[in-house]
């Protein structure tokens, strides 16, 4: 999911008759995804004699992709989790410096080449996506959650691949 920002932000003479807007900035910047909608929002800061023009684009298109394993962020995992529908998604919660993470790494790959109506993801539980790893309830790495209509059904915990196997297979045949 690609993120634009546009900002244009100038020293203009505001027309006589234009009012204030609100308490809105001189200069702000509005951030979205790309592609879809577009909006504009402009204000006026007769203080300063500032204009600012913001176009935000934003979709709420999602692609789910099989057949490979995708990282996702607090930002993108619920948006992806949800347009799955009713597909199994398998969730790889890991970290750079764990080393039973970097062992199973290749071998869940493997799964997501191998089930291609299950769709995969990873997540780098790291500062950035401390608040969804808290949310998910993560205690230690590697820890998979496998979910069922935007549910965690499953959960394996280590990296135990033969469990984990198990457990798709269940989530799969349900």
């Amino acid at each position: 999911m690609a993120v634009q920002i546009h900002q244009l932000c100038r020293p203009v003479p505001p027309p006589p008759s234009t009012a204030a807007i609100g308490s809105l900035p001189s200069c702000f910047t509005k951030q979205s995804t790309v592609s879809g909608d577009s909006y504009r929002f402009k204000s006026v800061n007769k203080k300063k004699g500032l204009r600012s023009l913001v176009t935000v684009r934003s979709s709420l298109k999602t692609a789910v992709v099989v057949g490979q394993v995708t990282e996702v962020s607090q930002d993108t995992f619920w948006p992806i989790v949800n347009a799955a529908g009713d597909k199994t998604v398998v969730l790889d919660m890991y970290t750079q410096w764990c080393g039973p993470c970097k062992v199973i790494a290749p071998k869940f790959k493997e799964l997501s080449e191998k089930y291609l109506d299950v769709v995969f993801l990873k997540l780098d539980c790291n500062q950035d996506n401390k608040a969804l790893a808290k949310e998910l309830g993560i205690k230690v790495v590697p820890t998979f959650k496998i979910l069922k209509d935007s549910k965690i059904v499953k959960e394996v915990t280590g990296a135990k691949f033969d469990n984990l196997v198990v457990a798709i297979e269940e989530v799969r045949s349900s």
